[in-house]
Formats: structure tokens, sequence, C-alpha cells
């Protein structure tokens, strides 16, 4: 990664990555070529390859971006002192009002899945880790409520998530995030019961 003299992240690095997140996005990653990612970003070709050796690396730290910025939600719900249960209805809240947000157009995971099917490509091996981060993090809360059942509900969690992203730009965003809402419910009501 490129610093200035001052040690910090180079602002045509921060402009690049803001203008590929944005666009990406949008877009799809594969419809979007580097020549417009340059003009948007106000950077010259070299440039960019000064902080991205490819457009993959570009793509990879673009998915990076994305999952620090749940992380980052994620640890003000986990951090909240809340029990489990409303950690987990935090969290889904927060998926569900993703949903309903100016310009959703699903998961940026699954979409970067969509396009990168390779396993042994680092773009999905990127999708990949999050993916496990996000569904150890679900069911590491579960385990917390009941232990027997946390994988299985953690998955649920997951699953739940998933459908709802994909119905989320399909049909009316509201009803969806009130259906994932009440599924979560239906998910925490079965753990302690």
């Amino acid at each position: 990664m490129v610093h200035n003299v001052r040690g910090q992240v180079s602002e045509a690095r921060q402009r690049l990555l803001a203008t590929a997140t944005q666009i990406f996005y949008a877009e799809g990653i594969h419809s979007v070529g580097i020549d417009r990612i340059v003009a948007e970003a106000k950077v010259t070709r070299a440039t960019l390859y000064r902080h991205f050796a490819s457009k993959e690396e570009l793509v990879v730290a673009y998915l990076q971006t994305v999952a620090q910025l749940e992380r980052d939600q994620f640890e003000q719900a986990l951090g909240s002192g809340l029990p489990a249960a409303d950690v987990l209805r935090a969290i889904a809240r927060a998926i569900a009002a993703g949903i309903s947000s100016a310009g959703f157009r699903g998961c940026a995971f699954l979409n970067a899945a969509a396009e990168y099917p390779d396993r042994a490509h680092p773009v999905l091996k990127t999708v990949l880790d999050h993916r496990a981060w996000f569904q150890t993090t679900i069911s590491d809360l579960f385990a917390l409520i009941d232990e027997d059942s946390a994988a299985s509900a953690g998955r649920h969690f997951v699953m739940l998530r998933d459908g709802a992203m994909a119905a989320g730009c399909l049909t009316d965003a509201t009803e969806v995030g009130d259906t994932f809402l009440a599924g979560v419910e239906g998910l925490l009501r079965f753990q302690t019961s």
C-alpha cells in the first residue's frame, strides 16, 4: 500500500478505491473497465498500477473495504453490551435497513461470487473469507443462546440474509426487510424454546 510522506494512505489510492467501490457495486465488476475507473478517479493509469497491480487486486481491495464496513457495523452491535439475542436483532435490523437503502443492488459479495466462480481466484477467496467470518460471528452469537443448535441457527440466519439480499433488489424492499426480520425472530424463538 502506498503512503504519503506523513505515513497516511495516499489520497489517489483512496480516490481509486472509492470510485471502484461505487461503480463496481452499482454496475458490476466485469462490466467496468480500468479506463473508466482511472477517468472517474481523476488519476493516471500509472497511478492506478502503482497502487493496484491488476484489476483483480483492485476488486479484492474493494471487497475488503466493504467487509471492513460490515465488521465495523457488527462491532457496534457486539460492543453494545446487549444480550446475544438483541445483538442478533440489531444486526438483522442493520441488514434490513441496508436492503431498503437507495441504490441497493444486493450483496456485494454474492454479486462478486457470481462474476468470479473459480474457487482458486483471489476475488472468490476474499468472498469466502468474509462469508466464513460472517457465518462464525452469527453462529457464535447463537451459541450464547443455545450451544446445541447454534451452528444450524447460524446457517439459517445466513440463508435468510442471502435470500433477503437477492429479493431486496427484485421486489418491495420494505416487505423483504420485514420478512427477513420476522424470520430472524422465528429463529430466536426457536433458540429460546
